[in-house]
């Protein structure tokens, strides 16, 4: 069994980075440099799959803000929690706003959309979204990176490779886990906001 999880993570890891980063996927870059620590990935692998995910994520929603503004679906997330007090940050500090709004859980999305729907050039937004996606993929690939290297001394060598793996996968469901209650936690108080302040 453990043999087979790790050769799908070899074949597979990557691309389910990849994927984990086109959403709100912290857990899913910490994962990529934990597994680069145990040498299944190059570490530059491992960044750059991080990268190109969020990076093709946040592109993807504002694609859809800026050329799609009248879809059902996006008309739908416009009325989601704190799509408004994303629009208002947008325009009043749109550089700050897409450098940073990728740290804010739960806000990547809706965040997307409302830079799409903004004055913010496209050009503007792709050098921004770049630097932002590779300082975000810096950060939680390096944090699943440390993270090997202090689990690796706290448990030595005793452990085979395959028990590390699922180690590394117990890690990432709780990281998971804790990444949705966050976020359902300020979505709660976002619209508990919007709601005090009226139509």
């Amino acid at each position: 069994m453990s043999e087979t999880i790790h050769r799908l993570i070899e074949q597979y890891g990557l691309i389910a980075v990849f994927l984990g980063c086109v959403a709100e996927g912290e857990s899913a870059a910490i994962l990529g440099g934990f597994f680069a620590h145990q040498h299944i990935f190059v570490l530059w692998q491992a960044f750059l799959a991080a990268f190109f995910g969020a990076f093709a994520g946040d592109t993807f929603f504002f694609t859809l803000g800026r050329s799609f503004a009248d879809h059902g679906y996006v008309r739908r997330l416009r009325r989601r929690p704190g799509f408004s007090r994303a629009y208002h940050l947008l325009n009043t500090h749109p550089n700050i706003y897409v450098l940073t709004n990728r740290y804010i859980y739960g806000m990547r999305l809706v965040g997307g959309i409302a830079a799409g729907l903004s004055t913010v050039p496209v050009a503007r937004f792709v050098i921004l979204n770049a630097i932002s996606s590779a300082v975000w993929a810096t950060l939680f690939s390096g944090i699943g990176y440390v993270f090997g290297l202090g689990a690796e001394h706290i448990v030595g060598q005793a452990f085979a490779r395959h028990e590390r793996l699922l180690i590394a996968l117990g890690v990432g469901v709780v990281v998971a886990i804790v990444a949705w209650l966050v976020g359902h936690h300020f979505a709660v108080r976002e619209r508990a906001r919007e709601d005090r302040a009226g139509p």
